[in-house]
Formats: C-alpha cells, structure tokens, sequence
C-alpha cells in the first residue's frame, strides 16, 4: 500500500487509483529518477519508466535496488516523442505523464500515444505547470510586462495550462477527463512560510482549494485524471 506524504496531492490520487490493482501496470513517462516509480513498486505494481537522460536512469536504477524493488522496475531509454516506438498498445492499467509538455516537440501527439498505451477501464495521470500561477507570479514579481506576455500567449501556448486547456488536451488525446485539480495552491501563495507542524492545515487547506473552481486555477500545477473508454 503507498503511504505518500499528506501534502503530496498526487501521491494520494495515484495510491487511490492503485488500490484496487495493487499488482497493476504502471509506465512512468519522464518517470527521471523513481519519485513516483519506487512507491508504486513497493505497493506491488510492475512499473516500467521511459526517460531520456541516463544520468536519470542511472539514479532511478539505485533507487530501485537500495529498495529492493529492482526486479519490479523496467527502464526505457526514449524521448517522450517517441512513445508509440517504444511501448506496445494497451499494455497498461495507469501512465504517468508528469511534467512532460515542456520537452516534447507535440503536447498533443505525445500524449494521444501515451493514452493509448492504456488497457480499457486504465488511468491517465497527467501534471502540468499552471498558466495563470505563472502570470501571478510575475506580476508579483514585478515583472509586469513578462505577465502580460504570458495572458496574451494563451493556454496552453507557452506550454503552461489553465483547467479548461488542460482538459481539451485529455479529451483530444482520446480519454475521459475525470478530475482536474490545482496543486500547489497554498504554496504558490505562502512561498517558504510554513512552521514545523503546519502540515495537517496544509494538507486540507490544499485539498478544499484545489478543489475549488476558481482558486484552484492558480495552483502551481494542475492535475488531470482520465480513463481509458472501450475502444
């Protein structure tokens, strides 16, 4: 059973996908060293990791052996780019595709070959950095001309997304969106100002808001699930 940490959103969405399929498997795209592939191998799924630098590689392959899940953990030397040359159709039952768009040449190409690699009924977990806490950020910053930059590129142009962008690129990728949410709403707002024991408040506060329809947009990442319909 996973046992993410209680501010970490995504791990808490993954360990409630795998619950059911303890023994899934699991293919962690950009997966870099094994921050999401070795909990899942000590929850018992069979994860195989495509990344395109083998210092990350490397690091994931300690990882894994210092955990004693190694014979649980397949690395794949590949581009994002290249995911239809490198894994076989419907082979899957959750992909992991976190913080990918930024170093793919086509968003949408690369993630319709990442959904296809599910089996009917599998998940999509997908992470991206969030449009409209970027522009914040600059604005706060005081770099004001740059924010305005961001607004008028639009979603999804400068490879950052807002909730409606983010679910469009889902659909178009041929899955059923079954949640978007902000992550990181607290964090983009605090900054490093939480005290030793602020955790449970955290967690919740982070929970409820990036639930939230509107607050939620300007979490410092959003989160996409969807599901693999019958083909």
């Amino acid at each position: 059973m996973m046992d993410p940490h209680p501010t970490d959103l995504v791990g808490r969405a993954l360990a409630r996908i795998v619950a059911a399929t303890p023994t899934a498997d699991v293919v962690d795209i950009g997966g870099g060293s094994g921050t999401r592939a070795v909990p899942l191998a000590l929850a018992g799924c069979r994860v195989v990791v495509v990344d395109a630098s083998t210092d990350a590689l490397a690091s994931l392959a300690r990882r894994a052996d210092e955990a004693g899940v190694s014979d649980r953990i397949t690395a794949l030397q590949a581009d994002a780019d290249q995911l239809d040359a490198v894994l076989p159709p419907a082979s899957a039952d959750l992909v992991l595709y976190h913080h990918v768009v930024q170093d793919v040449d086509d968003p949408e190409r690369s993630l319709a070959a990442a959904a296809a690699v599910l089996r009917v009924g599998g998940h999509l977990s997908v992470l991206v950095p969030g449009r409209l806490s970027a522009v914040l950020g600059e604005a706060l910053g005081g770099r004001y001309a740059s924010a305005l930059a961001m607004l008028a590129a639009g979603p999804g142009d400068d490879r950052r997304y807002d909730v409606p962008s983010l679910r469009a690129l889902m659909e178009r990728a041929g899955v059923v969106v079954e949640s978007v949410r902000g992550v990181g709403v607290v964090a983009a707002l605090s900054g490093s100002r939480a005290r030793p024991g602020d955790e449970p408040e955290i967690a919740e506060l982070e929970e409820r808001l990036g639930a939230h329809p509107v607050l939620g947009q300007i979490a410092g990442d959003l989160h996409g699930v969807g599901l693999s319909p019958a083909r």
